[in-house]
């Protein structure tokens, strides 16, 4: 096995010297952008990683960021958390992840842990409006930035929400929709709180507000949306479209339109939220508010690498985007079976 390279090593391959690359790496101390750039991605080609200890020693710092997320299992937590990985690389970080189960006592348990690893800081994916955890934190003095979720007061990096579920009520009512169904997530998550708001306020705005038995909670799953998805098509009359805050709960709803011997699009459409990887390839192709994933990890993690630093971060709220597909059509094309 080749030998790690070392700071040596880098410093010949950049042609500086080894006190340059150790303050670039750390942070560009005292190094031009430009400098500091080159030198970050010399030591990403040679595939040069810090020694932790040894960095902490010498700096007082871990150069570590805890991550923790509901599940890593959820395609969406995963995409932000590859983010997470990449822009804390970038900022010569590397990030540890634990999973909370999205239970309020485990969420303590973890963060306890990592804290106790000496990480720099906490990039938290599973805020809950019902628990004063992340205020106690930050209270305490951490480094601590929200993602996917966020909090009053807490330096956050999510979608716009508000505005994603206003997108999906104008689409809805565009098409010709008056009588819908929300699957609203858990109700102590901003996501599911925010996307279901902005929807139902575009319906009361257009003189439709929907009713409150027509907006039910549910988990961010499959199973969560199927369950919901029949009790909604129980009511009388039955809802001509269905909005899910998350896709994969939009796809368990799905799977009960089809369990009732109803067709999704032509009988009942349905618009989820995310875009996650297989929603273009559904046998119906979902209909959903694109969210950019991805950006909001990297964007998180440059957020706590700034707080870390000492410098100001501020929230942000990316954009997100209708994507139409074959899973929501006009009223008018759904046939009289929707108006019966």
């Amino acid at each position: 096995m080749a030998d790690r390279p070392r700071l040596s090593d880098v410093a010949r391959a950049a042609g500086v010297h080894t006190t340059t690359v150790s303050r670039a790496l750390r942070g560009s101390e005292g190094v031009g952008e430009e400098t500091a750039e080159r030198i970050r991605r010399v030591a990403a080609d040679l595939g040069y990683l810090p020694h932790p200890a040894a960095t902490s020693l010498r700096t007082g710092r871990s150069r570590m960021i805890g991550v923790v997320v509901p599940r890593l299992t959820d395609l969406v937590l995963a995409t932000i958390y590859e983010g997470i990985e990449e822009g804390a690389a970038a900022a010569g970080y590397q990030a540890v992840v634990a999973n909370s189960g999205d239970d309020i006592e485990t969420q303590r348990l973890r963060t306890e842990t990592l804290l106790g690893m000496r990480v720099d800081g906490l990039i938290l994916g599973d805020a809950r409006t019902d628990s004063g955890l992340v205020h106690g934190l930050v209270d305490s003095g951490a480094k601590v930035v929200l993602t996917s979720r966020r909090l009053p007061g807490v330096t956050s990096v999510t979608c716009d929400d508000l505005d994603g579920g206003r997108l999906a009520g104008r689409h809805l009512l565009e098409l010709g929709h008056r009588r819908v169904g929300v699957i609203a997530g858990r109700p102590y998550a901003s996501t599911g709180i925010e996307r279901t708001r902005g929807f139902r306020e575009v319906y009361a705005a257009a003189g439709v507000p929907v009713p409150d038995d027509h907006v039910l909670h549910s988990p961010f799953d499959a199973e969560g949306g199927r369950r919901m998805a029949e009790a909604l098509l129980a009511l009388d009359p039955r809802p001509t479209a269905i909005y899910a805050v998350n896709d994969f709960a939009a796809i368990g709803a799905m799977g009960a339109i089809r369990e009732a011997g109803l067709r999704v699009g032509e009988d009942v459409s349905v618009v989820g939220y995310n875009d996650v990887s297989i929603a273009a390839d559904l046998p119906v192709s979902l209909t959903t508010v694109r969210s950019p994933m991805r950006e909001m990890g990297r964007g998180a993690a440059a957020a706590i690498v700034k707080l870390i630093e000492g410098r100001p971060a501020r929230s942000r709220r990316l954009a997100p985007e209708l994507v139409r597909r074959a899973s929501s059509v006009p009223l008018s094309d759904q046939g009289e079976r929707a108006e019966s």
